[in-house]
């Protein structure tokens, strides 16, 4: 959609069930252009880059981007002299997907290169070779970046074997941590006490859903978008055979991605396993806590994988060839462009809804947090409990900027690689990426302030119901958050390759596929250090 009806969509600024209100914008530290200084004084800094690139103007643009990143300068000039880094050269490695992250990052940082004299040359990377990219750099010790995009739960592989730089104090204040949403502050971020993270992003996945597709009356038969993932597949085998009511093409329900994504495709089952295994009373979903024992093979994930094999098993429940649809296929191509009416994915694709030139379902999307399910495994009793049980899914815990040690021994170096970094992580210029497409969700309280979304004449209704979605999984007290262990990619990885098999039949069942999964994980688990991985997995839940 165009991007009027994205600013005529987020006016609101927050949550329809209890964020605070009230909108405190930050000042520039530079008058900057040909606006007065005193409105920016007053505020109008954060006001002025919500309105870029404005009403109606498409999709942003690399100009876009560097007048974002000029306007947001103001912390590099109060810490940073001019020229003071010239001669320094840093390489930053992070993603190119969907032509956001990296290509966003250019165009931010460039201001800050031509004020500061440092140049930046890029590593970019597709989301599928991301993880086997930083893992070959972290087992062969040939890490060749000096800034990273990374989620937290790499930190395991890289803080752990000291291949990271600490956070400078000034960058800290530089950037305002404190303004984090709870589940992103420490231990996040941080490995042995020391600080490490630049966070740029809070993910976690939410449901969103066709507006037009459920209510009374409409093609789904139901009154509600459906609220447990037993009735996600419902919906999904009656839609078979209708007409999508927007593109006049066959109707479809849910979008699960069945082919893996690096890594990063076993989010989606975990969205259907949570539900079904992340009982409230027990913190672990993935592993036994005291042994480091697979729970993915337990009768929860085993239902989840079910559910999946029971819609493959359905003809025309998924759009043709969706054995080879990955997530970002799932989102960008299908949903955004009129096919299918359900999808769990990062929150981000609300923004994308409203200001992505490329999408059609502005106008009918709804959003909400992980469908739950009517029964939750109890892996301490061994037993079902009958009983309504959600458990939204914080997966990756956000991407963040992170310094390596190949700066620590040179100053004037470290000092430029901090500055991008916070840069890129500042308090203002979040806002921005949290409203237009960037690859980033909300991830700060300040993000969540209804005054200061209205005054940029977003509508309420909208952000509400998205910024809302967010809100609702970052403060669920039964959300499934993952651990920051060392090789968890490696889990991932191998789980899709075997979710794969199971998915192409070449497993006999749902169980045989989970025992394989397991099998691979124990191994992988040996390979690591049971006992090392034991005290780690214990601590990041808190333990």
């Amino acid at each position: 959609m165009k991007v009027e009806l994205y600013e005529h969509a987020m006016r609101a600024g927050l949550t329809r069930r209890g964020m605070l209100r009230g909108a405190t914008c930050l000042a520039s530290a530079a008058a900057l252009g040909g606006l007065p200084a005193l409105a920016r004084a007053q505020g109008g800094l954060r006001a002025e880059i919500l309105k870029i690139p404005g009403v109606g103007r498409g999709s942003p643009t690399d100009a876009d981007w560097r007048k974002v990143g000029e306007l947001c300068l103001g912390g590099t000039k109060a810490s940073v002299q001019p020229g003071e880094f010239a001669g320094v050269e840093l390489t930053f490695m992070g993603l190119n997907n969907q032509n956001l992250h990296n290509f966003l990052f250019r165009g931010f940082l460039r201001p800050w290169e031509e004020y500061t004299g440092a140049k930046i040359n890029w590593i970019d990377l597709a989301q599928a070779d991301y993880n086997a990219r930083l893992q070959q750099s972290i087992a062969t010790g040939t890490v060749d970046f000096d800034i990273l995009e990374m989620g937290a739960p790499f930190e395991g592989d890289t803080a752990g074997r000291g291949l990271l730089d600490e956070m400078p104090s000034w960058v800290a204040d530089m950037i305002e941590m404190d303004d984090y949403v709870g589940y992103l502050k420490a231990p996040v971020g941080t490995w042995d006490g020391k600080t490490y993270r630049v966070a740029i992003d809070g993910d976690c996945h939410t449901f969103a859903y066709r507006t037009d597709y459920f209510g009374p009356g409409s093609i789904s038969g139901m009154d509600a978008p459906p609220k447990t993932w037993e009735e996600v597949n419902a919906a999904s085998k009656a839609l078979v055979g209708k007409e999508d009511p927007l593109t006049g093409l066959p109707a479809h329900g849910y979008l699960d991605p069945l082919k893996g994504w690096g890594g990063f495709g076993f989010y989606f089952l975990e969205n259907r396993a949570a539900a079904y295994a992340k009982h409230p009373d027990d913190p672990a979903w993935l592993f036994d806590p005291d042994t480091m024992k697979p729970r993915v093979n337990n009768p929860a994930w085993v239902q989840a994988i079910q559910d999946v094999m029971d819609l493959i098993a359905t003809p025309g429940v998924y759009p043709a060839d969706q054995i080879n649809a990955d997530p970002g296929t799932t989102a960008f191509s299908q949903f955004l462009a009129g096919t299918g009416s359900m999808l769990m994915w990062w929150g981000d694709v609300g923004s994308s809804a409203r200001t992505s030139d490329t999408s059609v379902v502005g106008d009918v999307v709804g959003f909400g947090i992980n469908p739950g399910a009517t029964r939750v495994w109890n892996s301490k009793t061994g037993a079902w409990e009958e009983g309504y049980n959600e458990a939204p899914n914080m997966a990756y815990i956000g991407w963040g900027i992170y310094v390596t040690s190949r700066v620590s021994g040179d100053e004037k170096k470290r000092k430029a690689a901090w500055s991008a970094a916070a840069h890129l992580g500042g308090k203002d210029l979040s806002l921005w990426t949290s409203a237009y497409p960037s690859g980033f969700q909300p991830y700060r309280n300040s993000h969540f302030q209804f005054g200061e979304w209205e005054e940029a004449g977003y509508d309420r209704a909208f952000v509400e119901d998205y910024l809302g979605s967010n809100a609702d999984s970052y403060n669920h007290p039964n959300a499934a958050i993952e651990p920051r262990i060392p090789g968890i990619f490696q889990y991932y990885s191998v789980a899709e390759d075997e979710l794969a098999k199971g998915f192409a039949g070449q497993y006999g069942s749902a169980q045989e596929t989970a025992d394989a999964i397991a099998a691979a994980w124990e191994k992988i688990t040996d390979q690591i250090g049971r006992e090392s991985q034991v005290a780690l997995y214990k601590a990041s839940l808190g333990l």
